[in-house]
């Protein structure tokens, strides 16, 4: 079991909470953290499309290489939309709560 998308879900969640915290803006940390996360997954896809359709030549790749649904799979996509998920359920929580 691939444990990558829960760990990440942690990791943005926390940077949530830590700017949650400080500036006081929950929304604001879930969008810091999120970005990162599907900033990085898709960069990843860029990559693949890359080495399976562009010869291993960056400047083969056009612009929508990484939008390309052919290079992404199930475990890619679970890494960023568990992070937003998660970042979603904790700033519902609290504006609830708060």
């Amino acid at each position: 079991m691939d444990i990558t998308p829960i760990l990440h879900a942690i990791c943005a969640v926390a940077v949530q909470g830590l700017v949650g915290c400080i500036i006081g803006d929950w929304a604001y940390g879930a969008v810091i953290a999120c970005t990162f996360f599907i900033a990085r997954e898709h960069t990843q896809a860029e990559y693949r499309w890359i080495k399976r359709f562009g010869d291993g030549h960056r400047q083969n790749m056009p612009w929508w290489g990484g939008f390309d649904p052919r290079v992404w799979n199930v475990a890619s996509l679970m890494d960023f939309v568990v992070p937003v998920v998660a970042c979603a359920g904790l700033y519902g929580c609290m504006l609830i709560f708060s």
